[in-house]
């Protein structure tokens, strides 16, 4: 803590440290810097916060954050009903929307499996995703997860729960590999190993 500095001051370098990427030495210099410049920095941001938390809700179709619910994604009907990519979180989401080459909808599982974290199949979004396969508008489901352990593993869990779907829903992966721009002597041997095996 900030020693004698208060404990608003304190309260407020507490919060803002757990906040991701934010350790305490972070913390300490992001509460100085909106107390220096409450005007503009401080004072709005607490008002944008406020607004956050009363309007910005869980989409209950896909799971996204949104100020609407259903969220604009889920009642597009630009968008292709029949495609899902399930994501980890809004970030993911984000980044796939970012590109704009998905046309279809999505569903944000809120986490991973994790056994060392305790996150298990009842934390996720997971029976929403069930629901909305068992529907029968889904043709593809696909798996955008991280190419970690936890998301490998979330992967095939899921595909193990939709398995009884099989003859209606096909399950796809994004391709992993070598990515434009990259130098081999500079890739894992796992990314190597996955793209000789993902070759076109």
């Amino acid at each position: 803590m900030v020693s004698g500095a208060g404990p608003e001051i304190e309260r407020l370098t507490a919060l803002l440290s757990k906040l991701p990427g934010l350790g305490p030495r972070s913390a300490r210099r992001a509460s100085l810097a909106l107390l220096k410049r409450k005007d503009q920095l401080l004072i709005p941001l607490t008002r944008a916060m406020q607004d956050a938390a009363d309007r910005v809700e869980t989409c209950r179709i896909c799971g996204r954050l949104s100020t609407q619910n259903p969220c604009p994604t889920c009642t597009d009907p630009a968008r292709d009903q029949t495609m899902i990519c399930v994501v980890e979180e809004d970030s993911a989401l984000w980044a796939m929307e970012r590109v704009g080459a998905f046309t279809g909808t999505y569903h944000v599982l809120g986490g991973l499996l994790s056994a060392l974290d305790g996150i298990r199949p009842e934390d996720l979004r997971l029976d929403g995703l069930v629901q909305r396969v068992r529907s029968g508008r889904v043709r593809e489901i696909i798996m955008a997860l991280p190419a970690t352990v936890e998301g490998q593993t979330t992967a095939h869990y899921i595909a193990d729960r939709l398995k009884s779907f099989d003859n209606q829903v096909e399950i796809t992966f994004l391709a992993r590999g070598v990515p434009v721009g990259g130098e081999l002597d500079w890739l894992d041997d796992n990314t190597i190993a996955h793209a000789l095996k993902s070759r076109r």
